[in-house]
């Protein structure tokens, strides 16, 4: 204390009431006694008497908006940050919020203060792509981060990270819809080259799928999250390909989207043309009829998020961490199995009434 007081030019006590953080500061004094300690190698002590782990007081939860989207209206995210929620009660953590703008790749824009002026023990991202402009901030703050729903843009492992197995969840849903008799599927959101690594893997799955049971044409229509850009993107898919006899959709938002689309060309879900979708958000058990989907367990997904949390805090040398969570499927009306006179045609057979 009494070198931090010398480099800083303040009294022994000034640095007393930084270190022990107790208000009547400027904030001025206060960010200089912090550099001057940085400066000469001394680093924050980290009490351990907050919670049954040890370290961790206050999570801070950074998540990713777009400048027209009303943070945590999100049909996925908000059941994520439930499990979140929950799991801090259970503990006795702070959560702290922050939202985190994103460009339409998911690479921030801007840094919120909870990242750049701290606050937190611990940080949650949630959402996002890290870029290098981000990992450097990380490193700055040097506090333990786990990244959920969220990806880096270097292969290394830089960071605890939870996601859902998209690529193996979407070869689930298309080996169920070819089992169910279907050779004409489409896919329908993302991109293959701009999307986002989760909607990228859910893509591959279907290709992959369409691979091993060899059929040949894989059909794809490209689309954001946007209702517009999904409807227009599922009328020239129809419009296209009137052969199609099932629709995986890249998230359930797209696939409801295009189950009005159906609807619309006058033909029947469930009857004439099944669909698929990939996150059981809640409208999917309300529509008509309702959706069949794979599901990825998104309070779980929270509430682990705080476990990897808690224990990079207790254990912050330890190896990083990825943990996958598998969709399960869950089978609803949206899904038929291909009549006989339709396998027959898309056979080359001839119908014999």
């Amino acid at each position: 204390m009494a070198d931090v007081a010398r480099e800083s030019g303040v009294s022994l006590s000034t640095v007393s009431i930084v270190f022990s953080d107790k208000p009547g500061l400027p904030s001025e004094t206060r960010l200089r006694v912090l550099n001057a300690a940085r400066r000469l190698g001394y680093n924050p002590r980290r009490t351990t008497t907050f919670n049954q782990m040890g370290l961790l007081r206050t999570v801070g939860l950074v998540m990713r908006t777009r400048s027209d989207e009303i943070p945590r209206s999100d049909h996925f995210y908000s059941h994520v940050v439930a499990g979140i929620e929950s799991a801090c009660r259970q503990n006795n953590l702070n959560l702290l919020y922050a939202t985190m703008c994103v460009d339409p790749d998911l690479r921030p824009v801007e840094l919120p203060g909870l990242i750049e002026n701290g606050g937190a023990d611990g940080l949650l991202l949630l959402g996002v792509r890290v870029d290098e402009m981000l990992r450097q901030m990380l490193d700055q703050c040097a506090l333990p981060v786990v990244l959920v729903d969220s990806y880096q843009d270097r292969d290394e492992h830089t960071y605890d990270q939870i996601l859902s197995d998209n690529e193996q969840g979407a070869y689930q849903a298309t080996q169920y819809l070819i089992e169910k008799g279907h050779r004409k599927l489409g896919f329908i959101g993302g991109s293959a080259n701009t999307s986002y690594p989760s909607f990228d893997s859910r893509r591959k799955g279907f290709a992959r799928a369409l691979r091993d049971y060899q059929i040949e044409e894989a059909i794809f229509v490209d689309c954001r999250s946007d209702r517009d850009e999904a409807i227009a993107a599922a009328r020239e898919l129809l419009s296209q390909h009137p052969e199609l006899t099932a629709l995986v959709g890249v998230n359930d938002f797209i696939a409801i989207t295009a189950m009005h689309v159906v609807v619309e060309r006058g033909r029947r879900v469930g009857g004439d043309l099944a669909i698929i979708g990939f996150d059981d958000i809640l409208l999917s058990e309300s529509v008509i009829p309702p959706l069949t989907t794979m599901q990825v367990d998104k309070i779980a997904m929270g509430r682990l998020a705080v476990c990897m949390l808690m224990n990079r805090s207790e254990q912050p040398n330890s190896a990083r961490a990825t943990l996958t969570l598998h969709p399960r499927l869950i089978e609803r009306n949206s899904v038929m199995a291909v009549p006989a006179s339709i396998a027959l045609s898309v056979a080359g057979l001839p119908v014999v009434d």
